[in-house]
């Protein structure tokens, strides 16, 4: 894979309303073009995970292991990012609901968490997204999400 951002965190910025510690990637590596509908859409993206990571100060203290939710939220953020068009007014994403959910080897300080994400339902304000956590290739956990997407106006965000 290629790891020159497509994305910088500055561009994250830009899109995804989390700042740290919460804003859980780093770049995006790979987007596939907007073509009018999200459907199918892709993207990769990384998160470096190092030991000054606030949480692993107590998870745990005699092993360090990046809790799931919070790969989970790493995995929505670049799904979020699969669901963005620059043409759109600014928008709010928000998880609805989370299931298939796979943890299969622990992140530890030192990963590279690689976040791949794919848009497999479109009904307009609602997406399925499948996504993949991998570390060095290898699939360390995976999820399906429904994802709200909602103007920030509509929200009295905007």
């Amino acid at each position: 894979m290629n790891l020159s951002p497509v994305m910088t965190i500055e561009d994250l910025k830009g899109i995804l309303p989390h700042r740290y510690p919460f804003l859980l990637i780093d770049k995006v590596v790979e987007l596939d073009k907007y073509n009018g509908s999200n459907l199918g859409r892709k993207v990769k993206a990384i998160k470096n995970v190092t030991f000054n990571e606030p949480f692993f100060q107590g998870h745990f203290p005699h092993r360090a292991v990046m809790p799931g939710v919070l790969i989970v939220e790493a995995m929505a953020q670049a799904g979020a990012i699969a669901c963005y068009n620059p043409a759109d007014p600014p928008m709010d994403v928000s998880v609805a609901s989370i299931n298939k959910t796979r943890f299969r080897v622990p992140v530890v300080p030192g990963d590279t968490l690689e976040l791949s994400a794919e848009v497999l339902k479109d009904r307009g304000k609602m997406k399925l997204l499948g996504c993949t956590a991998r570390v060095n290739g290898k699939v360390v956990a995976e999820t399906e999400l429904l994802a709200s997407v909602r103007p920030l106006e509509s929200i009295g965000g905007g």
